[in-house]
Parts: C-alpha cells; sequence; structure tokens
C-alpha cells in the first residue's frame, strides 16, 4: 500500500484532517476506533517509553520499532510521525525517513530547531539558520519515495516566521508546519506567505496555540491538525483519578454492575481486534 499516497490525498481533500496523538499501543487500539489517522507524537512517546520530558531524550531505533508495531496492528490508518530534528545528523535523519517509509509510515515531521530541543510549545527554543536547515531538508527530501514530509519551523521571532515559512513553501515538501501559532491572526499571516502549500496546525492541551474546531480550522485554510496529547493527558487525568479512589476505597474495586468501568472483557475485545485486521475476508479500517 501507497501510505504515503493515500495520506497526501487526504491533506489535499476539502476540509481539515485530523490526526490524533497516540503515546503507545493501548492508546493507539482505542484511538482507532475514533479516528482513522494517528500522529505519532515525539511529546507522548518521550513520556510513555522513557518517563522523561520531549528535551531530546528519543533514540531513532525506538521510535521506528513503534512506528513498527503500530503498522502491524494498524494496516491502513495514516500514520504521521515526529523526527524531531531528524536525530541532529542529516545523513541519520534521512537513514531514519527510508527506514520509516518501508515499515509503513505515511510521513514525517522535521523541525528546524537545534540542540538541546524543546517542545514546540515551551519556551526557550532556538532554531538552526535557515539555510542549514533547508539542506537537511534537502537531503530527506530526496531519499524518500512516496512518504509525505511535514517542513516544521519552531521560530519564534515574527519576522523571522513569516520568512522561513515562505522559505519552506518553496521547497518540495509536501506540507509546512509553523509550531506554537499564537493566534488566529497569525494563522492567516501565514497562511498567505506560504500560498497554495498545503498548511498544518498544531493543537496540544494547555499549548501556546488557540483552541480551534475543526470547522474553524476549515474556514482558515488549514489542512491538517495534528492532536499531540488527547490521549496521553486523558490517562494522566483517569489514572490519577482511578487511583485516588481506589486508596480511597481501601482497596476495593469499583463495581462493574453499578458503575461503567473497563473490565477485563472489554479490554480484550478490544486488543483482538488488533489481530482480527489481518484475518482473511476482514475487511479493515479504510483510509481516507
Amino acid at each position: 500500500m501507497q501510505y504515503g499516497s493515500a495520506l497526501r490525498t487526504a491533506v489535499h481533500e476539502p476540509g481539515t484532517t485530523p490526526l490524533i496523538g497516540i503515546y503507545d499501543m493501548y492508546s493507539a487500539s482505542i484511538a482507532a476506533q475514533h479516528f482513522n489517522g494517528f500522529f505519532v507524537s515525539g511529546f507522548g512517546f518521550a513520556a510513555s517509553y522513557y518517563g522523561l520530558p520531549d528535551i531530546g531524550f528519543i533514540a531513532w531505533p525506538d521510535m521506528v520499532g513503534f512506528v513498527e508495531r503500530l503498522r502491524l496492528a494498524f494496516p491502513s490508518h495514516h500514520m504521521l510521525v515526529d523526527i524531531d530534528d531528524g536525530y541532529v545528523d542529516p545523513e541519520v535523519a534521512c537513514h531514519v525517513v527510508q527506514r520509516l517509509e518501508r515499515i509503513g509510515a505515511s510521513g514525517v515531521i522535521l523541525e528546524d530547531q537545534k540542540r538541546p530541543r524543546r517542545c514546540g510549545h515551551a519556551d526557550g527554543k532556538q532554531v538552526l539558520p535557515l539555510e542549514e536547515y533547508l539542506g537537511k531538508l534537502d537531503l530527506v527530501l530526496s531519499s524518500r519515495e512516496n512518504l509525505v514530509v511535514v517542513a516544521r519551523t519552531d521560530a519564534t521571532d515574527e519576522q523571522d516566521i513569516l520568512r522561513r515559512a515562505a522559505a519552506l513553501a518553496e521547497t518540495d515538501a509536501d506540507v509546512v508546519l509553523v509550531d506554537g501559532v499564537r493566534s488566529v491572526d497569525w494563522i492567516k499571516r501565514i497562511r498567505k506567505v506560504i500560498g497554495d502549500k498545503p498548511l498544518l496546525f498544531n493543537q496540544i492541551g494547555g499549548g501556546k496555540s488557540p483552541r480551534l474546531s475543526l470547522s474553524q480550522l476549515s474556514d482558515l485554510e488549514v489542512d491538517v491538525a495534528i492532536y499531540s496529547t488527547p490521549c496521553l493527558f486523558a490517562a494522566h487525568t483517569a489514572i490519577d483519578s482511578a487511583l485516588a479512589e481506589l486508596k480511597t476505597a481501601d482497596g476495593l474495586l469499583p463495581d462493574p454492575q453499578a458503575t461503567p468501568v473497563i473490565g477485563v472483557r472489554g479490554s480484550t475485545e478490544l486488543l483482538e481486534r488488533n489481530i482480527s485486521r489481518h484475518h482473511v475476508g476482514r475487511q479493515a479500517v479504510p483510509v481516507g
């Protein structure tokens, strides 16, 4: 299957294509019931796999292994992968992109941050000189076959944001992302400078960008929306609440007859779908 082509087609369809940030196989299993596209979030993966913040701890073999497991369980979902700065070195970035494409990733996001890197909605970000980033991006673009490539800038200076967005739009990247956009007005300004190039908007709970619906984003001519952390933050809240209740109840589990909670049966049924998608004669969830 041409996963890059499928995502590229979705990006160019009317409206805003949502990609839901997942952080492990279980969160992906739940998200797959509601949406047909994943964002493999660096924030979520750093939190779940290492228990560390999203400041550059991810090792590329770990991310590649995670994406391979995802693709085996979800053979038809869009899968856009956060590869941060390409793991510093341009040749490493190319190698990772080729590995990801071969195991079925739909696309990647490559940012222009320099180390030490930060979450895109955190303070203290620094960016590479534009020409250095464009050189890395050009190598990545030449190494992919069908993969969607999102060119991302983390610039914070207003003039630099527009300068870099315009420059990224002139490349062969499929989509442009300016991370940490602070207002609707700035979305409009970026949309104007990138012309017809598809635009991606990153929404993260408690982040710097405004909360906007898919309808609002569509009206703003945003082509793709990634939701970086809804699963991770919902799990944090739910787990904390469940364990606090368990402590208050002296270790007595909730009564499944009285409270609508997931038990062993519901969890097993969810996970069995990750097997059944591969059964002959069964229909996988379609992309698009």
